[in-house]
């Protein structure tokens, strides 16, 4: 399902929009502004102000005959594939078990990493 409302307001401050703009030296000399995202909004100037002054007035006569709506689209539904094995042992009377051998495991594999990094600073405390 596609849906769209139009963005109306009657506050002020919600009628202002927002870009961020790209100004940039040009070899020339002069400046360049163009509006992330809008590659086609681009103006120039002699400074950045009037590159930015003639960027703006290009924003509002592109924006007169325009109007700017919210478009919403629902994603398409996929299965999770976990789902399909999530808590599939929850009952299995050695689950918790299992759960105690792979942190003893864990625990161990931790211990042997701590030492080897002692290890590695301690030759590196010789150098």
């Amino acid at each position: 399902m596609i849906s769209f409302s139009p963005s109306t307001s009657s506050n002020s401050d919600a009628s202002k929009l927002t870009y961020s703009v790209l100004i940039e030296s040009e070899p020339d000399g002069k400046f360049s502004a163009v509006v992330l995202g809008l590659s086609d909004c681009k103006s120039y100037g002699k400074t950045e102000n009037e590159a930015l002054e003639n960027l703006q007035q290009l924003l509002q006569k592109r924006l007169q005959n325009s109007r700017i709506v919210t478009l919403e689209i629902d994603s398409p539904q996929t299965d999770n594939p976990w789902l399909k094995v999530a808590g599939m042992y929850k009952d299995n009377p050695l689950f918790d078990e299992v759960l105690a051998d792979i942190e003893a495991e864990r625990r161990k594999l931790d211990a042997q990493m701590e030492e080897y990094y002692q290890r590695i600073d301690a030759e590196d405390g010789v150098k």
